[in-house]
């Protein structure tokens, strides 16, 4: 693990996840409403399995879901950060993003997203980016739309769910925004 690294917004620090982190996810993971894209909801020792399985990530990539805390007072109110995926034949990095819905709507996740992307082609040389959304998931596309991605094609994911279409949202280098 590199417990050294962060990532720092102008709100929030991006880290690495670590086991003490499991109560805050539980706010997130454990909501039905935040977890509706998930079809169910997660329980403590799932959210274990769930940092185990990142900071194993971290180890392999350099790369994971990373807890998103807040700066002003270091709570963590979710994770964003990317993650290695494969769908239909199609390797690519995965901008993954789940927060508290307390501090829904208030543009943490789009801030979190912006700077994952920056790693993802500043650190990692990604030629694209990509964003995995339930085809009704309307909040999320919307960040996705934020930090330039656009809709690329349907797919069918996650097996054990009962409505597996999505949308894979794609942002190229190409197509990254200049500040």
């Amino acid at each position: 693990m590199f417990p050294d690294f962060s990532l720092v917004t102008p709100r929030l620090r991006l880290r690495p996840l670590t086991p003490e982190d499991a109560p805050a996810l539980l706010r997130t993971m454990g909501d039905p409403v935040a977890m509706v894209a998930y079809e169910r909801t997660f329980s403590l020792p799932d959210i274990q399995v769930w940092i185990e399985k990142n900071i194993r990530r971290y180890a392999r990539f350099g790369v994971g879901l990373w807890a998103a805390e807040l700066l002003e007072n270091g709570e963590v109110i979710g994770q964003c950060g990317l993650v290695p995926q494969e769908v239909d034949g199609l390797s690519f990095w995965e901008i993954g993003y789940l927060f508290e819905r307390r501090h829904w709507r208030r543009g943490y996740a789009t801030e979190a997203a912006r700077a994952s992307r920056d790693y993802g082609f500043d650190v990692l040389a990604a030629p694209a980016l990509y964003s995995i959304i339930k085809h009704d998931n309307r909040p999320s596309q919307n960040v996705a739309r934020r930090v330039g991605m656009t809709p690329w094609k349907k797919v069918h994911y996650g097996e054990k769910l009962r409505d597996t279409e999505h949308i894979l949202f794609r942002i190229t280098r190409e197509e990254r925004p200049r500040l």
